[in-house]
């Protein structure tokens, strides 16, 4: 016994077939025409903005480029899928977060590094002991004496390389 299902009913689509005799040559669904409208209107607008005049060749071929471009997309478009479903996907695949694949980092230059005299390395904490404490003139501070060693004294500007 054959037992059938009623996806025979969502199979039905919903297309203009008007009058008899006059109906279109083709069969498109409702929702096919208005994504046809707006991917015309898309390739016309990119047209423009690239410098393509407005004359024959021009309009066929933004024709036929709609007409590809609407069949792929009526293609993925159905009951179980809506168009609205279809754009939202759309959407979060091109807004969704993505795994870095690029390699960080770029050209070094030294223009930025001040070249200026060797700076000593530190003394370890035994070393520090036997050292003689530094003499003070009592004109600069502990802190004026830092800025004046690490090059940013009163004489220069302030961000001079």
């Amino acid at each position: 016994m054959l037992v059938r299902t009623d996806d025979e009913i969502y199979r039905v689509d919903s297309v203009w077939l008007g009058p008899p005799r006059a109906t279109f040559p083709w069969r498109a669904r409702y929702v096919s025409y208005g994504v046809g409208l707006l991917v015309m209107i898309g390739v016309m607008f990119l047209q423009r903005r690239v410098g393509i005049g407005l004359d024959f060749f021009s309009v066929a071929w933004a024709l036929v480029i709609t007409i590809v471009v609407t069949r792929f997309i009526g293609k993925r478009i159905n009951y179980e899928r809506p168009l609205g479903q279809v754009v939202e996907l759309f959407r979060h695949e091109i807004t969704g977060p993505r795994a870095r694949t690029a390699i960080g980092g770029g050209e070094v230059r030294s223009e930025h590094v001040r070249v200026g005299p060797v700076v000593r390395p530190r003394k370890s904490s035994a070393d520090r002991g036997s050292r003689q404490p530094a003499r003070t003139t009592g004109r600069t501070t502990g802190r004026a004496k830092g800025r004046a060693a690490a090059g940013r004294g009163k004489g220069r500007a302030r961000g001079a390389t």
